[in-house]
């Protein structure tokens, strides 16, 4: 008998699905039925129990025929046949036309909301600014965007990727968080089409960013998107000011030329193993850099003192109470520290640090300075250094020539890698352009395994250099990604273990790939970590608020100009004696230098500045150890 049953339920069954297979009109038929078995049995018994209807069949019939009518909306009139025929073929008509009007409507509407969806209507903005491509910078540059827009009340930002217009919103909304009065819109599309482009009016952008991607052919891609963007405003008259970046310092002529004259074009490779050396000759120096390349901190601006023209520029360093003078543009021309007796000319602008634009005016400070506490003795000789670089990737060569430039004799640099790291031809090429006062030694190991670590004498080392591999090629479907920052964590976890074994602080400067590994990192709070992604993306969101700050950078970062550089305070202040930040700005001046603000050594472990004060004021008092830094911009 259950046998019986279950296949008579499995024939309906099929029956059922092969009629619903035939086609929409099956379907409509189907639902008919369902509905006149629902409807008539209930307008029946609404006829049947109502006291007001006559007793008899025929009206009973009628007014069961009315409610159901009214139900399905079929007219219900009565008379005959030809009436209710013509009832019926009325509210068919009525019912076809709301129907298809209804599809029309909903279409329509699906439609436009599918193409809002995927980002392919135009922007109408004016002087926005424009992301062209995604990376982990994107997210650095629409942050500091939206800190500097922050007292604009119709800023915007465009971002265009080759991404889902919800997926590029939802990660900004989690990564940036929410982003004031500036408006953040996304749009889908290539960003190498010339047709996809002015869906972001580029042409009445105020700036357009290009993303360089940490890939093999990143570099190829940022020159294409640069000729798109030429390709889509070759009818405009006035363009936007352009920044981007390339990894190879190959590309960036080809990038300069695509991008038109007036762009900056960086160099990320060279930037980074700027910043890394720096930060392995001067520790904490990486916090500087993230001070004054922050928003949300001081950083650099132009501004015109017609007050200070004729006037040598050592008046402008004690000028300011809540500024720091470093430098002047004459022209499109940096001069970063210059001599404190090169006069000011009417057309000069100063370059200064200060907390905002409207935060520069001029307040005599010179009085404030207290001669009794300057130190009087010569300043801290260089002497040679010893560096351990842990890992090789495409930016330690331009490392080791970094470290070349500004070594003293007797310095030298200790590679540790594994064969499939670095060739031994890489690295004699790497000493060959090294030749001079720098000796480069190389060492093969696994600098993820403890007994690498163990045969090195690591504290005889000034600084010890992490690197990760470059990151691998994309993956093959069902391949997981190899992740560049997984080698130098399990380095820095080894480095940690020695110094809690030892009880001894190594001076570490480690290179990350992703931001967000920064907090995995087996290292102290102040530690110096370069996330190379991060500092261009700062870079690149200063410039495109100044083009002529691209300059100033440029000078800055560079090996051989002038840069900001860590003092120890007893070069310029007397250990122990209580006097106001003026005289440190006075004493330097001496030396030829600019004070921009000091460390303090008993907070280099306490967050979130760990110590670096960045443009203090002028009157601001306080007692300075034979620890404590002051943060200069000069030469070595």
């Amino acid at each position: 008998m259950v046998r019986r049953r279950t296949l008579f339920g499995d024939r309906a069954r099929y029956w059922f699905d092969s009629t619903l297979a035939r086609g929409a009109a099956v379907l409509v038929l189907w639902m008919a039925l369902l509905c006149l078995a629902i409807v008539l049995p209930a307008s029946a018994v609404l006829a049947w129990t109502d006291p007001d209807v006559p007793a008899s069949l025929a009206d009973r019939l009628a007014q069961v025929w009315r409610h159901t009518g009214r139900t399905l909306r079929l007219g219900g009139a009565t008379g005959p046949p030809l009436r209710v025929a013509m009832s019926v073929l009325l509210a068919l008509v009525t019912l076809l036309y709301v129907s298809a009007l209804v599809g029309l409507i909903t279409a329509a509407l699906t439609e436009r909301l599918t193409a809002l969806r995927r980002g392919r209507s135009t922007v109408l903005e004016e002087g926005h600014a424009v992301v062209l491509g995604w990376s982990e910078q994107v997210f650095t540059v629409v942050s500091e965007l939206v800190a500097a827009n922050a007292n604009q009340r119709r800023a915007a930002v465009v971002v265009l990727a080759d991404r889902d217009k919800t997926v590029m919103e939802e990660a900004l909304n989690t990564k940036v968080g929410p982003p004031g009065r500036t408006r953040l819109i996304c749009r889908s599309g290539p960003t190498t089409d010339p047709a996809v482009l002015p869906l972001t009016n580029p042409a009445g952008a105020g700036v357009v960013l290009v993303m360089p991607r940490d890939e093999p052919a990143a570099d190829a891609e940022v020159v294409k998107t640069l000729l798109a963007l030429r390709a889509a405003l070759s009818e405009v008259a006035t363009r936007p000011a352009v920044v981007a970046a390339v990894r190879d310092d190959s590309y960036r002529l080809a990038a300069q030329l695509a991008a038109g004259p007036g762009s900056v074009i960086l160099e990320s490779d060279t930037v980074t193993a700027r910043l890394i050396v720096q930060a392995a000759r001067h520790p904490g120096l990486s916090l500087v850099h993230q001070e004054l390349l922050d928003f949300a901190g001081d950083e650099f601006y132009l501004v015109a003192e017609p007050a200070l023209a004729g006037r040598p520029f050592g008046d402008a360093l004690l000028s300011y109470a809540t500024s720091s003078a470093v430098g002047m543009m004459r022209g499109d021309t940096p001069l970063l520290n210059p001599a404190p007796d090169t006069l000011i000319a009417p057309d000069d602008l100063l370059i200064v640090i200060s907390r905002d634009d409207d935060t520069v005016w001029l307040e005599d400070c010179a009085e404030l300075a207290e001669e009794a506490a300057m130190a009087s003795g010569p300043p801290t000789p260089a002497r040679a250094e010893r560096v351990l670089l842990l890992g090789w990737n495409r930016r330690a060569p331009l490392m080791v020539d970094q470290l070349r430039r500004r070594s003293r004799p007797g310095s030298a640099v200790d590679v540790v890698t594994d064969h499939g790291e670095a060739t031994v031809g890489e690295v004699d090429e790497a000493a060959a352009n090294s030749a001079g006062e720098l000796s480069l030694t190389l060492h093969h190991g696994d600098v993820t395994r403890p007994e690498t670590l163990r045969r090195l004498d690591v504290y005889s080392y000034d600084s010890v250099i992490v690197l990760g591999r470059d990151p691998a090629p994309a993956p093959t479907p069902g391949q997981s990604p190899d992740d560049p920052d997984n080698r130098t964590l399990v380095t820095l976890l080894l480095l940690r273990r020695l110094e809690e074994t030892s009880g001894r602080e190594l001076p570490v400067v480690t290179e990350l790939i992703d931001d967000r590994n920064r907090a995995l990192a087996p290292i102290g709070p102040g530690s110096d970590v370069i996330i190379s992604g991060k500092f261009i993306g700062l870079l690149m969101a200063q410039i495109s608020q100044n083009r002529h700050l691209a300059a100033v950078f440029e000078e800055l970062f560079s090996a051989d100009g002038t840069g900001v550089r860590l003092r120890p305070a007893t070069d310029y202040v007397l250990p122990g004696s209580e006097t106001p930040f003026a005289t440190v700005v006075a004493a330097a001046r001496q030396r030829r230098e600019c004070a921009i603000g000091y460390r303090i050594h008993d907070d280099t472990s306490t967050g979130p500045r760990y110590g670096v004060r960045i443009n203090p004021p002028k009157g601001e008092r306080r007692r300075w150890s034979a620890e404590d830094e002051v943060i200069v911009i000069g030469g070595d």
